[in-house]
């Protein structure tokens, strides 16, 4: 049969017996130091700190080998990296940390958001926690709850924090007060899942994670707005294409008006601010993100004062303010920045300020069929210049 490799899951439960077989015919085990320490073998053993001498080895050896991991060595583990390196392996997976955390928790979790800042940067999370009700985010050293909570601040929703998960020595912390997560040192490895009070919760998924929504560029009448003061769906069509909002990504909305933008940004998964300086259209924006079940964090003030100490954002959109607002934004250097126009004299003066941007220059023109007498007339909408610009 030739040699086999097998990745064995470990959730601090005693070994199947197929495990144990597995075990005792391997020529090589590798693992880290607290999996290699709960086994007794005469093999070989790597304790996997740098995982590309562990995969180096697993291809080397000539005999039988095992590779001893956290829970389910296929939910963001191992195994990837092994059929990335075009070795095969045979998988007897334990219960990830996930699914034993909502189990500790008594919470279903087929409608968590599930992330990985293992080794990887925090800031997409980060927006995943900003817009989702329910995430379970898997940390390392850099990127746990200590982390997670600095960053939020304010923000940040209850957290709970599972350490060393089916291990005697296991640990579960409600962090009820913020400021418990800079006084622990917390142990490895472990997992923070994070909850907001949702409406939805008694719902009945049919998909795993963020449920798709269906539709974008939502007609004028899907919003509260005054007097039609509201960015039209033509308009709405070709800033959100440029913006390209979607999960892990931060999304501004900049004089945001009714907040039609910020709102559609939401829908597509993205975590959104919006900055509106008048009260009124703040709280509009408030009862539009309700009624479209579309988290927006509302601040209101008058930019650009009123981006300091924002989060960083991916994307950008400024319905109003000027070159002075657009000049602000640019100096945050998103990835894309997308404004809005009426007036053409202030077209150049904002393809200045985008200076470190590739810019393209559209003139929005629409019109929609009305009808007259026996037939039918075209309407033109205001004509709008839609500027959008990808960081160089």
């Amino acid at each position: 049969m030739g040699r086999v490799i097998t990745v064995i899951g470990y959730d601090g439960s005693p070994l199947s017996q197929v495990a144990q077989e597995r075990l005792a015919s391997a020529t090589l085990v590798v693992g880290g130091a607290r999996h290699l320490a709960t086994v007794r073998t005469e093999a070989t053993t790597y304790e996997m700190g740098d995982v590309a001498k562990a995969v180096q080895l697993l291809s080397e050896c000539d005999g039988d080998a095992v590779v001893l991991a956290s829970g389910d060595p296929g939910f963001f583990g191992i195994t990837r990296r092994l059929v990335a390196e075009g070795l095969s392996a045979e998988v007897l997976p334990a219960p990830s940390s996930v699914a034993q955390a909502f189990a500790r928790l008594g919470l279903p979790w087929d409608d968590a958001v599930v992330v990985s800042a293992h080794g990887r940067p925090l800031r997409p999370a980060l927006n995943v926690l900003r817009r989702f009700p329910k995430v379970a985010v898997l940390t390392d050293r850099s990127t746990g709850p200590a982390a997670i909570v600095r960053e939020l601040g304010s923000a940040c929703p209850q957290l709970v924090v599972f350490e060393r998960l089916g291990e005697v020595d296991e640990r579960i912390t409600h962090l009820d007060d913020p400021t418990q997560a800079e006084a622990h040192e917390w142990r490895e490895p472990n997992l923070v899942v994070a909850l907001r009070p949702d409406e939805r919760a008694g719902g009945q998924p049919w998909l795993a994670g963020a449920p798709p929504r269906q539709g974008w560029a939502l007609s004028d009448d899907a919003f509260e707005h005054r007097d039609g003061m509201v960015s039209k769906p033509e308009v709405r069509a070709l800033a959100l294409a440029r913006l390209a909002p979607s999960v892990g990504q931060l999304a501004w909305d900049v004089g945001a008006g009714s907040g039609s933008v910020a709102v559609e940004c939401s829908r597509l998964g993205s975590a959104v601010v919006a900055v509106e300086r008048n009260a009124e259209d703040c709280a509009r924006i408030a009862r539009n993100a309700l009624a479209h079940d579309a988290p927006v964090q509302v601040v209101e003030g008058s930019a650009p004062e009123a981006l300091d100490g924002l989060p960083e954002p991916d994307a950008v959109f400024v319905g109003g303010g000027g070159p002075d607002v657009v000049a602000a934004v640019a100096a945050r250097r998103p990835q894309r920045v997308v404004v809005t126009l009426a007036q053409l004299e202030r077209v150049a003066p904002t393809v200045a300020a985008l200076s470190s941007y590739d810019v393209e220059s559209v003139l929005l023109q629409a019109s929609r069929l009305a009808p007259l007498a026996d037939g039918h007339r075209l309407v033109p909408a205001n004509p709008v210049f839609v500027l959008s610009g990808v960081l160089r």
